[in-house]
């Protein structure tokens, strides 16, 4: 990546913006959670944009507030509100010369998967994670793991490992209830990055969600080049729709087929959801889960590379305590010592 942005200084002003679902519009109370948390805890000015609350934003609508956020030399970064799912229809319609003209870093992910694929295609990092909603209005507080690695993405330029969290927690807590937001959630003990190869290799970071990719792929979107993918490390991870594994092994089935999974330099898969409340699993179903994606992750990629390391069941995506992943940043993966890390 070729675009450089300067760290923020508390004090700044970040843009918050509604890309997808403007989740504000409905969620008032979690909303204002959230825009506390960025004054409090990191020292932030949230700025509100017109579509930031406004449900059924016209995609020229939202289109204008990522442009004006990045445009405007007072905003310093750009947070998104939550997912969604119909960036598909509109990110790939925005100019470029507004992003490259004004680097700055962006946090999302899920349907903001399409939004980082056009910044990494326009030489511009971005951040997979850190999204208001679900990061920074966390029920009762922050995880401590979260704000360590946000702070890092925020103010810090260097290099830092990405370290298993001790537990982790992915299901969530009624946002119609504002009496909830003052209640942890419960949390599980995490059983650790789970690594499947010992090759030494880095590469930068590019993917996202899933169900986006698979998006990109069937709509004919553009995406990294085969010749860039080999320098590329995959990331993925499943949202809350909690798809089968069958589902997953096609994507990365198409992955193959395309030429990328023989080409990139490695793979990192985040810690699969496994519960929703319209899919309240049990431990059990939720464990078995997990086990039958990792299979079939590992399945589907030793068919067209057995020699790169894949390592799963990590802090990013649709699950928390959250890394908020250098999307285009570099990642240094030390297999034969099993350790992971990425430049911030």
């Amino acid at each position: 990546m070729n675009k450089k942005f300067s760290k923020l200084v508390k004090g700044d002003k970040v843009a918050v913006l509604s890309p997808s679902f403007a989740a504000p519009g409905r969620f008032p109370d979690v909303y204002k959670l959230g825009l506390e948390r960025l004054e409090t805890v990191f020292g932030l000015v949230p700025v509100e944009y017109p579509t930031t609350a406004k449900l059924g934003a016209s995609a020229e609508e939202r289109s204008a507030d990522l442009i004006a956020a990045f445009q405007d030399p007072a905003i310093k970064a750009v947070i998104a509100t939550i997912g969604g799912d119909d960036q598909v229809t509109y990110i790939k319609n925005l100019p470029a010369e507004p992003f490259v003209n004004n680097p700055k870093p962006f946090f999302g992910y899920s349907d903001n998967s399409h939004f980082c694929n056009f910044l990494f295609l326009n030489g511009i990092p971005s951040y997979y994670g850190g999204s208001l909603f679900t990061q920074f209005a966390m029920q009762g507080e922050m995880d401590e793991y979260t704000v360590k690695y946000i702070k890092h993405a925020l103010f810090e330029e260097d290099e830092f490992e990405l370290i298993a969290s001790e537990t982790y927690n992915d299901q969530g807590l009624d946002w119609d209830d504002a009496s909830l937001l003052k209640t942890k959630r419960q949390h599980w003990l995490n059983e650790g990055f789970i690594w499947n190869g010992n090759k030494n290799t880095e590469g930068y970071l590019w993917g996202g969600c899933v169900e986006s990719v698979d998006e990109m792929l069937r709509h004919g979107v553009q995406i990294p080049t085969l010749e860039q993918f080999e320098y590329i490390v995959l990331m993925l991870e499943t949202s809350e729709e909690i798809p089968s594994a069958d589902y997953v092994f096609r994507v990365f089935r198409a992955l193959g087929e395309r030429g990328i999974l023989a080409r990139v330099q490695g793979v990192l898969v985040g810690r699969a959801k496994a519960w929703e409340f319209d899919k309240p699993n049990t431990p059990e179903l939720k464990a078995e889960y997990l086990k039958q994606q990792q299979e079939t992750v590992m399945r589907a990629v030793r068919q067209y590379n057995t020699e790169i390391p894949v390592i799963q069941n990590m802090n990013f995506g649709h699950t928390d305590p959250q890394i908020p992943m250098p999307y285009g940043g570099k990642v240094r993966i030390d297999g034969l010592n099993k350790r992971i890390f990425a430049q911030f």
